[in-house]
C-alpha cells in the first residue's frame, strides 16, 4: 500500500517555545519535512528578547504518523513542545450542531405570542387543518438523520453513541448546502421492528428521515417498510446518496472514454447496502451488464448463500474479483482497502474507469495505476474526482420538502444524477475533473430543481 496522503482529518497544532537565534524555527519546519508532513499554518503567540512561543499547524497521513512527527520536533535540542492539540478532536468538543431561536424574545408580548397563551391558538389551528403543520411549525424545513450505529463509515457496529459525531456532521451539511434543520436520532436499538416504531413515533416532527450507517441486510427492509408507512420521504444516504453521486461520475466519465452505458461491463465490488443501491439505479440507467462481487467473489447463480439483494444481480459467471476484472470497463469499490491491485487493473478494456471509494484508504491508491486508466475516482477530498454523497442528498431533500413530495422515487435520482453531471461544462470535462466540487453552490439548487421537476411529472408532489 502506498503511504495516504497527508491531510487535515490528521492535523495537530504544535505550541513550541523556540529560542531566538538565527536557523532554530527552521530547523523545526525541516524535521516536520523530513517525517513526511504538511506543513500549515504558523502563529506567534508571543515574543521577546530570549524566546518566541508559535503554533505551528501540521497536516499527517495517520494517528501514527503525526506522532512520529511530534517526536522528531521534541528530539529537536533548544526546542521545547509546550503543548499538541489534535485540530480534529477540538473541534468536536462541545458538538458540532446547536439549536438558535428564528425571532427574538425581547417583551412579554413576544412571550405571549410565541408560547402561552398564544401558542394555544395555533395548536388549534393545527388539530382542526393537520395540513397547516407545515405552514405553522418547523416540520416543513426539517429531517431526522436516524441511526442505529451498527455501520458507522467503515469502521464497522460502534453503537448509537459513537455513531453521534457522524450524524451531527451530516446535520451540520444539511444546513450549510440545503438550509435544512436536522438533527441526529442515535436509536439504543438495533432491532428492525424497534427502529420502524421509532421512526413512525417521531414522525410527526420532521418532514423527512435521512437513514444513516445502518447495516445491510436490515437497511434494505427499514427503509421499503418506513416508505410505506410513513406519508414523508424517507431516503437512506447510504443507498440512493451514493448511487446517485456514483451515476453522475460515470456519465461524465462515460463521456471521457466515449462509450455508452449499454455496452460496458461493469464490476461493482461491495455488495452491502452501498452496492446493491448503485447496482440498481446503475440498471435503472440503462446498464446491461453488471457483475458484482463480495467477499467470496462473483454473485453467481450457482451459489446458495446469497440474500434477496444479491440474488437480483446473480450471473452465470464464477471466480474471483480479479477473474471478475478480466476485460471489465469499469470498476466501482464500495468496499474495503487495499483488495484491488495493480495487476487486476491491467486486464481491464482499454480506456478503463476505477472508481475506488472505501474510505479512508480506497481499494487501490491512484498513484498506483492513474497511467493506465482513463479515470479514476476516489472518496477522498486530496484527490481529483470526489465521489461525495454530500453532492446528492441535501438538494434531494431541498427539493422533496419544496414540493412536499411524499416519497422519493427512482426518477427523482436518475433526475438528481443527471443534474450534478451536468454542471461539468463539455469544454471543462477531462479525466481529472469529472465530478463537481462539494463547495459548488450550484449543486444543491440544480438537483433540488431536478428533484421537483420529477415529483411533479410523476405526480407525487403537493405544492
Amino acid at each position: 500500500m502506498t503511504n495516504l496522503t497527508p491531510n487535515s482529518s490528521f492535523s495537530v497544532t504544535l505550541r513550541l517555545q523556540i529560542p531566538n537565534r538565527v536557523g532554530m524555527l527552521a530547523s523545526v519546519t525541516q524535521a516536520i519535512a523530513l517525517g513526511g508532513g504538511n506543513l500549515g499554518q504558523i502563529d506567534l503567540i508571543e515574543q521577546n528578547l530570549q524566546e518566541s512561543i508559535r503554533d505551528i499547524t501540521v497536516d499527517a497521513a495517520s494517528t501514527e504518523h503525526a506522532e512520529t512527527i511530534v517526536q522528531a520536533v521534541k528530539a529537536l535540542p533548544d526546542i521545547k513542545v509546550m503543548n499538541v492539540y489534535d485540530r480534529t478532536f477540538n473541534l468536536h468538543r462541545g458538538g458540532k450542531i446547536s439549536i438558535t431561536s428564528r425571532i427574538p424574545l425581547k417583551s412579554v408580548s413576544d412571550l405571549a405570542m410565541a408560547y402561552t397563551p398564544g401558542v394555544g391558538r395555533i395548536c388549534t389551528a393545527i388539530a382542526q387543518n393537520p395540513e397547516e403543520v407545515y405552514n405553522l411549525t418547523i416540520k416543513r424545513n426539517t429531517v431526522a438523520i436516524v441511526t442505529d450505529g451498527s455501520a458507522v463509515l467503515g469502521l464497522g457496529n460502534l453503537g448509537p453513541s459513537a455513531a453521534l459525531p457522524v450524524m451531527e456532521g451530516k446535520a451540520m451539511l444539511f444546513k450549510e448546502f440545503a438550509g435544512l434543520d436536522a438533527f441526529p436520532i442515535c436509536l439504543d436499538t438495533q432491532d428492525t421492528e424497534e427502529i420502524i416504531k421509532a421512526v413512525k413515533y417521531i414522525a410527526p416532527v420532521f418532514g423527512g428521515v435521512n437513514l444513516e450507517d445502518i447495516a445491510a441486510p436490515r437497511c434494505f427492509e427499514i427503509e421499503e417498510r418506513l416508505k410505506k408507512e410513513l406519508d414523508i420521504p424517507v431516503f437512506h444516504d447510504d443507498q440512493n446518496g451514493t448511487a446517485i453521486v456514483t451515476l453522475a461520475a460515470l456519465y461524465n466519465s462515460l463521456k471521457v472514454v466515449n462509450k455508452s452505458i449499454a455496452d460496458i461491463r461493469i464490476v461493482i465490488n461491495g455488495a452491502g447496502a452501498a452496492g446493491v443501491a448503485i447496482a440498481r439505479l446503475l440498471r435503472k440507467a440503462g446498464a446491461e451488464k453488471i457483475w458484482m462481487c463480495d467477499s467470496k467473489g462473483i454473485i453467481s447463480t450457482s451459489r446458495t448463500d446469497l440474500t434477496a439483494e444479491k440474488q437480483e444481480f446473480a450471473v452465470k459467471a464464477q471466480g474471483t474479483l480479479a477473474g471478475a476484472m478480466q476485460g471489465a470497463d469499469v470498476f466501482i469499490g464500495v468496499s474495503a482497502p487495499g483488495v484491488l491491485t495493480p495487476e487486476m487493473v491491467q486486464g481491464m478494456a482499454k480506456d478503463a474507469i476505477i472508481f475506488a471509494m472505501a474510505n479512508p484508504i480506497p481499494e487501490i491508491q491512484p498513484e498506483l495505476v492513474s497511467k493506465s486508466v482513463a479515470v479514476i475516482a476516489t472518496g477522498r477530498s486530496d484527490y481529483p474526482n470526489q465521489i461525495n454523497n454530500v453532492l446528492a442528498f441535501p438538494g434531494v431533500f431541498r427539493g422533496a420538502l419544496d414540493c412536499r413530495a411524499k416519497t422519493i422515487t427512482t426518477g427523482m435520482c436518475l433526475e438528481a444524477a443527471s443534474a450534478i453531471a451536468s454542471l461539468i461544462k463539455p469544454s471543462d470535462l477531462n479525466r481529472q475533473f469529472i465530478i463537481p466540487s462539494v463547495f459548488d453552490k450550484r449543486v444543491a439548487t440544480a438537483v433540488a430543481a431536478a428533484v421537483q421537476q420529477a415529483a411533479r411529472q410523476e405526480g407525487i408532489a403537493h405544492s
